[in-house]
């Protein structure tokens, strides 16, 4: 059996949920717990779930049972359960899970660590930790970042005030609560400093940032984008109601804010919109992108969509086609409905068949793949800016241009380019792989 004092953590979710893992991670550093990221080398696994949709759950559930079972053989000492998963069904996850040694609510993870210090010196615990009701919207304390060298997220508010009625995420995280201009912009620099060049800035609604502190999103993405070494802010989940317009001035006009928004509109027909409780309307949504291209002519957009809601009719799902073909919509997330209980549309009538709804969801990421493989197509020879993240298994190293963001879009490798993660180099597209990611190839003088 390894040492207690060895401690690896499984990270499951999204980029918000990930600031999270590495919040427990920095907790743990502090305590003097020596972290490994092989968690067969470890004696106590701490695994951070996710409960967002079905799939995500079960990811979660068996990521449980696993160490679990790592632990009846004893390969391990400590399996430690923390996260949205914990939050969403509270103490009942214990009768599910008898066998694991500490449960803990979602908090600034301080008591979390000091309780698996515990745990590895021998010393009883409690079995649960219970988080704040809401977590205070101020700076987060210092993490081990999970990220390349070359990005971190930033978290600029926490909870969501909508009510979608697919989405567990209001129950779980609060309602929305903006955190300070001044902490974000003492946060950026720390992550500067470390080496960081892109900022990624996440919420579970980042449009609604500073509605509640009497400040608007621009204000904040500018005074971010002003950080000394600093080289891209990149906004995501940018939610399309109320949507902040002078917003379009940084994205079009300031160097230092990527000309990329993404902005998850679920879907195209005003009756499954209005079914999911999305304010606006179908309508809405196309004169919300027709003027974001207008206003910001390079922009890239990203988006999701969810197929298969209850109600949804055929004509629903191809308007949705329409949509992506009409704005040649290539950062595209595409998900099937997942019936979450406790969610109003867990009782909705008119459930989509499972056949029906993963067909639609086909068709659309079909349609999705043959816009990105054309658009790029258009960029072989083009001559771009990339961002080096980190080295690649194939030779040489990957990063993206603008126009992608990391873990969710596409990117670039880079061959027979001299560079290190973080750097920024120029190079020529020479060609497409099998996934439509770009080719890059040396400029005789490169920028770094």
């Amino acid at each position: 059996m390894s040492d207690p004092n060895i401690v690896s953590l499984i990270h499951l979710g999204c980029a918000r949920n990930l600031i999270d893992s590495e919040l427990i991670l920095g907790r743990m550093a502090e305590e003097e717990l020596l972290v490994t990221g092989v968690p067969e080398e470890a004696g106590t696994v701490v695994i951070n779930t996710c409960s967002f949709i079905g799939p995500a759950e079960k990811e979660s559930s068996d990521a449980i049972r696993a160490q679990l079972d790592r632990k009846s053989k004893g390969e391990l000492k400590h399996v430690v359960v923390a996260g949205c998963l914990v939050q969403r069904y509270r103490k009942k996850l214990r009768e599910r899970f008898p066998r694991v040694d500490l449960f803990a609510e979602i908090s600034d993870y301080r008591k979390l660590a000091s309780q698996i210090r515990k745990l590895a010196d021998g010393k009883k615990v409690p079995s649960y930790l219970e988080g704040p009701v809401e977590r205070e919207p101020q700076r987060e304390g210092a993490r081990l970042l999970a990220t390349p060298k070359s990005y971190a997220y930033l978290r600029i508010s926490h909870g969501c005030d909508h009510k979608c009625t697919f989405c567990t995420i209001p129950s779980i995280r609060g309602a929305h609560r903006s955190k300070s201009i001044e902490d974000l912009c003492s946060e950026a620099r720390e992550l500067v400093a470390m080496g960081t060049k892109e900022l990624v800035l996440v919420a579970e609604d980042s449009t609604a940032w500073g509605r509640d502190i009497g400040k608007r999103l621009p204000e904040l993405v500018e005074a971010l984008a002003e950080t000394e070494g600093l080289h891209w802010v990149r906004l995501m989940y940018a939610y399309p109601n109320d949507f902040p317009w002078e917003l379009t001035t940084l994205l079009r006009e300031h160097p230092k804010v990527a000309t990329y928004l993404d902005i998850p509109i679920q879907h195209a027909a005003t009756p499954v919109l209005r079914a999911m409780a999305r304010a606006g309307s179908g309508e809405q949504v196309r004169r919300l992108l027709d003027r974001l291209h207008e206003e910001v002519p390079d922009i890239t957009v990203r988006t999701t969509l969810l197929m298969g809601f209850p109600g949804e009719k055929e004509a629903d799902a191809e308007e949705v086609l329409d949509l992506l073909q009409t704005y040649r919509l290539t950062r595209v997330g595409a998900f099937v409905y997942s019936p979450e209980p406790g969610t109003p549309s867990f009782d909705l009538p008119g459930r989509v068949a499972e056949e029906a709804a993963i067909s639609r969801h086909e068709r659309v990421l079909d349609l999705r793949d043959e816009l990105l493989l054309a658009e790029q197509e258009k960029r072989i020879g083009e001559v771009i800016d990339v961002l080096v993240d980190e080295s690649s298994p194939h030779g040489g190293v990957n990063g993206r241009p603008e126009s992608d963001a990391p873990e969710v879009d596409m990117i670039a490798r880079l061959v027979d380019v001299e560079a290190e993660p973080g750097d920024i180099v120029k190079v020529r597209v020479q060609a497409l792989d099998q996934e439509c990611n770009l080719v890059c190839g040396p400029l005789e003088e490169t920028a770094k």
